[in-house]
């Protein structure tokens, strides 16, 4: 029987043992249906027969925790019948969210619900279907959807791999063809083959650890080198950024309450797209930079822009391509995010560095990067600590690495389905956590880019003024777009002409020698751009006379007296 347990990971178990009322530590997103004209009854009926007939392909919404005795060590996973009544459940919103698109209606949903944790004596996770949402300007009937997954259960990866299970690419859904399990269900565990599992686990961990150390101290002794060289190097070029260094106090950078606030936007993913092909960067690149440039704005109405850059610690992916199991399989890494820089090409520039910096860095350590270590007596120290951390508010007395989280997960291309409804919104919820307030997650869906912005409420109540923005720096990105991909008109065209006209000229003149040949070589190339300027604006105007000390100054050199010279 202990063969069959399945302890959570390491890093599966830290989300659990870090979990307090303060730091909820569930992901989830925000979702827009349209359910279409014939659609009948209640969508919180049809969505619960949906998920019953998903259930037996989706093992992580049918499995709960089993914990070790006394603590000891990580629980493990043991199979569950979920009631579907308690785990998805239907909330009427006011009867503001018939105003416009409910969008506000909605935040305020997600961020009176996030704080809620999740019930450890059931499946972790849960669904709420928001209905009172005004009708689609085509009639059909709009329905909000908040899903929560605790991220013990899932990280980003494997949240992108359930909803393949649970959305469809048609209204009409598909036939999964599920074979019948032939595994016999574990609904619980004696407390002898859990410590005896947990041992065994726990030996197997350390002999995984001791036959990966060579290859860990080599992989750590690269980065090292290279990390060095590279602070070296950013020591004698300022302009160059650096993600090694302890980020700038914002009010960001505080101990977190139980209270959040939540905001979200949709932007038009093709244009994002032709803003990384323009400027020769990832998409990526572009969200750190609509993030950075939102954040000046906002720090600006709220104490000032630091000097320093800020700092945001980025998720990385350690799964294997193809791999869709339900775990976490995630890593975190620092990028600085250019916010001093003013102008916003330069900070584009200073962003595309920093990245170019961490993927350098990380690269090397991905594969010896632990999601798995002994655990007996892990869950006592973590758990004291992070209540210690919070009570004692130990993140507003000590620097911090990062200021923000940021993290962008790829979503799928193309319009999903789910019980006979057409998803429009796909907005990401994440964590905030102690020392970083603010968590913006991104994640692409069809056509847009879907931003989900969670903040602790004390320290950003007015995360819709972020969100806001944003779409304000969204549309600086596009003119200057527009600015560098406009062909060149005729006044440019003929300035150019201009300019090379009036070098030839005065090239030659000055060729004469002496300061008459360049005075005067410079003199008739003013004149020259000056005549093509005129002609290309459709009216040329008569040069003005040299000022007197011009006058006199070219007297003076020629060994004359001044006189008047016509241009």
């Amino acid at each position: 029987m202990a063969r069959t347990m399945k302890q959570l990971s390491g890093l599966d178990a830290t989300f659990l043992h870090l979990e307090t009322p303060e730091m909820p530590m569930h992901v989830g997103a925000l979702h827009v249906f349209e359910i279409p004209p014939g659609q009948t009854g209640k969508f919180v009926t049809r969505l619960r027969a949906h998920i019953a007939s998903r259930l037996p392909a989706a093992p992580v919404l049918r499995r709960r925790l089993w914990w070790m005795p006394l603590n000891l060590a990580n629980p493990a996973w043991v199979d569950a019948e979920p009631d579907l009544k308690q785990h998805i459940v239907e909330i009427k919103l006011p009867p503001s969210a018939k105003l416009g698109d409910g969008q506000a209606a909605l935040e305020e949903a997600v961020s009176q619900l996030h704080p809620v944790l999740l019930d450890r004596k059931r499946p972790l996770w849960k669904m709420h279907v928001l209905e009172g949402l005004a009708n689609a300007p085509d009639g059909s009937r709009r329905v909000g959807l908040y899903t929560q997954f605790h991220h013990a259960a899932v990280d980003g990866q494997a949240a992108v791999a359930l909803a393949q299970v649970i959305l469809d690419l048609q209204a009409a859904g598909r036939d999964l063809a599920i074979r019948p399990s032939s595994r016999s269900k574990v609904f619980q565990l004696g407390w002898q083959e859990m410590l005896r599992g947990a041992i065994a686990n726990e030996a197997s961990q350390v002999a995984q650890i001791v036959k990966q150390l060579p290859g860990t101290a080599k992989a750590l002794a690269g980065a090292a080198g290279a990390a060095l060289q590279r602070t070296q190097l950013l020591a004698g070029d300022q302009a160059t950024p650096s993600n090694l260094t302890l980020a700038p106090r914002t009010v960001l950078n505080q101990s977190v309450g139980p209270g959040r606030a939540f905001a979200a936007i949709s932007l038009p993913l093709d244009r994002l797209k032709a803003s990384a092909r323009t400027h020769e960067a990832t998409l990526n690149d572009i969200v750190l930079l609509l993030c950075s440039t939102a954040l000046r704005r906002w720090l600006g109405q709220h104490g000032g822009v630091p000097r320093k850059s800020l700092v945001a610690a980025v998720p990385i992916s350690l799964r294997a391509k193809g791999d869709t199991s339900s775990d976490n399989q995630a890593s975190m890494s620092l990028v600085s995010l250019g916010t001093q820089v003013a102008d916003l090409r330069k900070r584009l520039a200073h962003i595309k560095q920093a990245t170019s910096a961490m993927k350098a860095t990380v690269g090397g350590l991905k594969s010896v990067l632990p999601t798995d270590f002994p655990s007996i007596g892990v869950p006592w120290l973590m758990e004291a600590l992070t209540a210690l951390y919070g009570k004692a508010k130990v993140a507003d007395r000590i620097p911090q690495v990062a200021n923000l989280v940021i993290s962008n997960v790829p979503g799928p291309p193309v319009p999903l389905f789910m019980a006979g409804a057409r998803m429009t919104a796909n907005f990401p919820t994440s964590i905030v956590v102690h020392g970083m307030a603010l968590n913006i997650t991104v994640q692409s869906y069809d056509q847009q880019m879907d931003f989900g912005l969670m903040a602790d409420a004390a320290a950003m109540p007015d995360v819709r003024t972020l969100a806001d923005a944003l779409r304000v720096a969204f549309d600086d990105l596009c003119l200057l777009d527009d600015e560098l991909n406009a062909p060149p008109t005729l006044a440019d065209t003929g300035l150019a002409v201009a300019a090379q006209a009036g070098k030839r000229v005065q090239g030659g003149l000055s060729s004469m020698g002496g300061k008459v040949g360049s005075l005067v070589g410079g003199m008739v190339g003013s004149v020259v751009k000056r005549a093509v300027q005129g002609a290309v604006s459709g009216a040329v105007k008569p040069a003005a006379k040299p000022a007197p000390a011009a006058r006199k100054a070219l007297a003076k050199a020629a060994g004359k007296r001044p006189r008047t010279i016509k241009a």
